[in-house]
This record gives structure tokens, sequence and C-alpha cells, in this order.
């Protein structure tokens, strides 16, 4: 009775399990099994690469106009740079001349300016 015991645990254990692999107990091989599983691990992974490949040329685009704007704002800092430089010179040359009269109106018109560029900012 033990032995027989032993012989039904035995081919219940081993049951399914051939001399070169395991038998495929569904319709399906393992083979099969493997290709679909791979086939879907293959389309989400393009579906991730065409994701970085969109996400990447939103950073070119993006990169590309902030070096614009960059390149923008450095024209007019020179242009700004130049004007101060004309402005300086100016300035140079009426206190080099000592005229009173002609400091006044640089004074009065500067801050006239002044008040026009604050008045029209606010």
């Amino acid at each position: 009775m033990n032995s027989r015991r032993e012989r039904n645990a035995r081919t219940a254990l081993f049951d399914g399990i051939e001399e070169g692999g395991i038998r495929a107990s569904s319709s399906y091989s393992s083979r099969e099994i493997d290709e679909q599983e791979n086939d879907r691990a293959i389309d989400g992974l393009q579906d991730r690469v065409s994701l970085l490949k969109r996400l990447s040329g939103d950073v070119h685009e993006e990169v590309e106009a902030h070096n614009s704007i960059l390149d923008r704002m450095g024209n007019d800092m020179d242009a700004s740079r130049g004007v101060l430089s004309g402005t300086m010179d100016k300035f140079k040359m009426v206190f080099e001349t000592k005229s009173n009269r002609n400091m006044f109106k640089l004074v009065a018109s500067f801050v006239v300016i002044f008040l026009i560029i604050y008045y029209l900012t606010r």
C-alpha cells in the first residue's frame, strides 16, 4: 500500500514531463508563448522609443527658441552699450568744458527723460 501511494505521488509530481522537456498542457507551445511575450515587449519598447523621440524633438525646439532669444538679447545689450558709451562721452565733454549752462541743460534733460520713462513704465 505504501509503494502504491509513492507511485501515485510520484506520477502526480512528474506528470506532464517527457524525456525531452515539459509537454505543453494547452494548445500553444512554450516557444509560441515566448514569441508572443517578445512581441509584446517589442511593442512596448517601440512605444517608449517613439515617446523619447517626440520628447527629444520638443527639447530641441525649446533649445532653439531659447538660443534665438539669447541672441536677440545679446544684440540688444550691444546696442545699449553703444548708446551708453555715447552718453558717457557727452558727459565727459560737458564736464571738460565746465560750462554751467550746458551742464544744467544736460542734467535737466536727463531728469526729464528719467521722469518720462518712469511714468511710461508705470
